[in-house]
């Protein structure tokens, strides 16, 4: 798997955000890189660029090393991508997205859902019940709904993104 600008904006946008994309682009191919200088470079506010920074750290997408600096005597950080995780975090997203999808496939597949004909609603068995099988939105008779076509939306979904992982 080749580390692209897409891989990189898809991983950064479901682990921190798409506002982190600059950030994570930026750092792309550089190491070592100040947080004054993305900042800059970025056109941010280094508070707004730290917090993008951290949120990337605590999932381990980048890593910083920490020097003082000998005329101010602060601690100036720096970054750099952490290239090896993107794929490793790729892989993770996509498994918890698949677990997700056969938890919505098994829930399809296991109950009976009610829609009025407004299609306000959409409620299962029990919940049509607690409601005399009028919707709550609009007062109007639910009738069953043929989900069919969800469920075989959803194993679409699950084939697709279980070879994509393979992959």
């Amino acid at each position: 798997m080749r580390i692209t600008n897409k891989l990189i904006d898809y991983v950064t946008e479901e682990v921190a955000g798409q506002d982190a994309i600059p950030v994570s682009r930026f750092l792309k191919n550089k190491k070592n890189v100040s947080e004054f200088l993305i900042a800059e470079e970025l056109k941010k506010d280094i508070k707004e660029v730290r917090k993008l920074l951290y949120k990337l750290f605590r999932q381990d997408l980048i890593s910083s090393i920490r020097k003082k600096d000998k005329q101010k005597g602060w601690y100036i950080y720096y970054w750099t991508l952490k290239v090896g995780q993107i794929k490793k975090l790729k892989t993770e997203i996509d498994l918890k997205k698949l677990k997700t999808l056969k938890k919505r496939l098994k829930r399809e597949e296991d109950h009976i859902f009610f829609v009025c004909e407004n299609n306000c609603i959409r409620l299962n068995f029990d919940q049509s019940t607690n409601f005399e099988f009028k919707c709550p939105e609009c007062g109007s008779l639910m009738n069953q709904q043929n989900n069919e076509k969800n469920i075989k939306e959803l194993k679409k979904d699950i084939e697709r993104l279980s070879k994509k992982i393979k992959e």
